[in-house]
């Protein structure tokens, strides 16, 4: 009887295994993006030994790194921070002509040296872009913080382009003309319509100071977020907050939105007016508002004290808001004390984190300007 190795259509060679390894396709995928940065460039890195700010993250692996050593008697391997210059040449200062035309860029770049078409991982505490032309125009007329305007070459110009520009000139802010490209790889690649404004890391007030301010007032309001990540409800809590008189918001340091560039955008300014704090432990806070005399009030779709009856709105109060959703956490529902519901005749269940605090703190002010 004749075996496996006489049948037709027999295999004549082995069978050959999955391929090791990309192919070259991870290769491909970086082709014409440039140079991969060496380890004494890249800000993240260990051996980073650039101009730029060193990120705390960053010194935080050096220092690892030289106990490290000390503990094995070797030599640390760590960069040189300072040593190697890792930036662009500085481009035109504020107050130059602009030209919006086609031609070459008159003015060059400046920031972090990046390889082209790679976008950079800034680290949390370095600068950030506003994007969009309303939203920059508005951040220059509030008097937002901001260190470069970036403008793309053969931009449309309209009235609005022209007075980013001269406004941008009258505050000293550098005004420097990029590729198209490079705008993208600078704001990730987000709308941007040809301009950007590059803002500082946000200060926060200490929550001491903010407290302290606030009943220096004859009407002490503070706002107090509880979990809510999203930047555009955090801007636009804050802009309420500056509309209906309240002196100060804090916000926990973790698993919570900060002060970006988003929430710049969205307070319309605001940030800049009202002081924005950052606390360890929200829960501790409340009560050390609570021992300075403030009543702290939590909003709740089944709070026990209709909005509307909130008498405690006429003395020093904190209004905390929840996350959409979830809503306040356990421990930060039972340091306040009450909650309050926002009466609503529709079958809506609950509103925007940032709706409930603009309804919220409107309530209060009316109840303070009756009482006044």
């Amino acid at each position: 009887m004749a075996g496996n190795s006489q049948r037709r259509g027999r295999r004549l060679t082995p069978k050959a295994g999955a391929p090791k390894g990309s192919g070259g396709k991870n290769k491909d995928s970086l082709a014409g993006r440039g140079r991969t940065l060496p380890a004494d460039e890249r800000p993240w890195h260990k051996a980073y030994s650039g101009t730029e700010k060193l990120p705390q993250r960053t010194a935080w692996k050096q220092e690892k790194e030289r106990r490290s050593a000390v503990e094995e008697g070797r030599a640390p391997k760590i960069g040189q921070p300072g040593t190697k210059d890792t930036t662009w040449g500085k481009g035109s200062q504020a107050g130059a002509p602009f030209k919006g035309g086609k031609g070459k860029a008159t003015t060059g770049r400046s920031g972090p040296r990046v390889a082209p078409g790679r976008k950079s991982n800034p680290a949390k505490d370095s600068p950030e872009l506003l994007v969009g032309r309303n939203p920059v125009l508005e951040s220059l007329r509030a008097q937002v913080p901001a260190t470069a305007l970036y403008t793309a070459q053969g931009i449309d110009i309209d009235d609005r382009v022209n007075e980013i520009v001269r406004t941008a000139a009258d505050r000293g802010i550098a005004i420097l003309e990029v590729s198209r490209a490079e705008l993208d790889r600078l704001t990730g690649g987000v709308l941007h319509q040809g301009v950007g404004l590059q803002v500082p890391p946000f200060a926060y007030e200490p929550f001491e100071d903010l407290m302290a301010a606030s009943l220096e007032q004859a009407a002490p309001l503070l706002v107090a977020l509880d979990g809510v990540t999203d930047p555009r409800n955090l801007g636009a809590v804050i802009r309420s907050a500056a509309a209906f008189g309240a002196q100060g918001v804090f916000v926990p340091e973790r698993r919570a939105a900060g002060i970006t560039a988003t929430a710049w955008r969205t307070s319309a300014g605001a940030a800049a007016r009202v002081p924005v704090a950052q606390v360890t432990n929200l829960t501790r806070s409340l009560k050390a508002c609570k021992a300075a005399g403030f009543m702290v009030v939590g909003l709740d779709a089944d709070g026990e004290t209709d909005l509307y009856d909130l008498e405690a709105a006429v003395g020093p109060l904190v209004v905390v808001v929840g996350s959409e959703g979830r809503g306040m956490s356990r421990l930060v529902g039972e340091t306040c004390d009450l909650t309050v519901s926002i009466p609503m005749v529709s079958d809506v269940e609950s509103l925007n984190a940032s709706v409930a605090a603009a309804v919220t703190l409107a309530e209060v002010a009316r109840r303070r300007a009756v009482e006044a």
